[in-house]
């Protein structure tokens, strides 16, 4: 039996996961897929104060007061940036890590850093509309999400505090040690960050690197594919 925990991305909730948690459940493995704080279930929590070290340290906690080990972490999009954070504090619990359409970042890099200029200046723009701090939803048509699902992700989605994207990650190096990865790319998906994200694992022999033919919220619009994806790696 393999432990999963799976954190969503920028705007997301833990119930982006439903439907490939249930087929990991269903093959007999345990899952977790918290909903990071100040979105979705927890938007009542929303705040200015909320950043990128926020995220990380809930994940990172419920690996700990879980007592989890031997997990296999997964993380879409912003998520790529939590999950790098939390596993270089709890390296020793970790045996994989999974990119899901997501930013692969370095020390002292922020998701800012890492996104085209033309995608910042529009979260820029969305923030002074937000009081300075809160960033309204990317639409899932612009997420190329599938029609019939659309309106049920654009009614999932809520606003993301801008330091989510704007603090640097900073890590000790211990995330390092973690030699089992696995990056999964969007094909159907154009975004110059994750190809080069995909070029980089594919040329990291750490990694193993797939390319799904969807939008990019893989885990809604191919759940049995990414499901397959990650049981591989149990």
């Amino acid at each position: 039996m393999t432990t999963y925990v799976l954190v969503h991305g920028a705007w997301h909730g833990g119930w982006c996961w439903v439907r490939v948690a249930e087929r990991l459940r269903a093959a007999g493995h345990t899952v977790f897929s918290p909903t990071l704080t100040g979105l979705s279930d927890r938007s009542h929590l929303l705040a200015p104060n909320i950043s990128l070290q926020t995220h990380i340290k809930d994940v990172a906690n419920l690996i700990s007061w879980e007592e989890l080990t031997d997990v296999v972490l997964v993380g879409h999009s912003y998520g790529g940036m939590v999950i790098t954070g939390a596993a270089d504090r709890v390296a020793d619990r970790i045996r994989t890590l999974v990119f899901v359409d997501a930013f692969t970042p370095r020390h002292g890099q922020a998701a800012f850093d890492l996104r085209a200029p033309e995608a910042n200046a529009l979260t820029l723009q969305k923030a002074k509309a937000g009081g300075g701090w809160r960033i309204a939803p990317t639409p899932a048509e612009a997420f190329m999400v599938n029609l019939a699902d659309r309106a049920w992700v654009d009614a999932k989605c809520t606003d993301l505090p801008i330091g989510c994207f704007s603090e640097k990650l900073h890590l000790s190096g211990a995330v390092d040690r973690i030699a089992d990865r696995v990056y999964v790319r969007a094909g159907a998906y154009p975004n110059p960050t994750f190809d080069k994200a995909l070029a980089d694992a594919r040329a990291d022999s750490r990694f193993r690197a797939h390319v799904v033919d969807c939008g990019h919220d893989i885990m809604v619009d191919e759940p049995a594919e990414l499901a397959r994806i990650l049981l591989e790696s149990a």
